[in-house]
């Protein structure tokens, strides 16, 4: 169904590899595209758990908007193994303005298809989601 704000449909393939990495973490992260001829968003790139946040980073265009999602693995203070799920609205400022506001206007929708996120991170440069910000949030 699209979504009433920006007219845009998700397929049902992001549901079902996002479920993946949810449950049996299939994946480390999962990139998502708008694509504007059949007006949803589809899956651009998937990841593998072996895969490093430096594949991520690099998956993510320096000038097009994105969604993208991140299993993120760490060790809390208490020395235990804990995981969070980061949903990531990529919106470099050498992307389009059409391209800004047709992301803005569906993230929310689009997020509520994925049960399951934990946190959410806005991003304009790659310096506002690297490794010391993913490490602050989780906890």
């Amino acid at each position: 169904m699209a979504n009433a704000a920006s007219g845009i449909a998700v397929h049902d393939d992001c549901k079902l590899k996002f479920l993946e990495l949810k449950a049996k973490r299939t994946y480390r992260f999962i990139v998502f595209k708008i694509e504007d001829k059949q007006k949803q968003v589809t899956v651009e790139k998937l990841g593998e758990p072996t895969e490093s946040y430096e594949d991520f980073a690099a998956s993510l265009p320096a000038d097009e908007c994105r969604y993208a999602v991140y299993d993120y693995d760490f060790v809390t203070a208490e020395n235990c193994q804990k995981s969070r799920i980061f949903f990531i609205a990529w919106s470099p400022d050498a992307s389009r303005v059409r391209s800004k506001m047709i992301y803005a206007a569906s993230k929310d929708r689009f997020k509520r298809e994925l049960d399951g996120i934990q946190v959410e991170l806005q991003a304009t440069d790659p310096t506002e989601m690297d490794l010391d910000v993913f490490k602050s949030r989780a906890s």
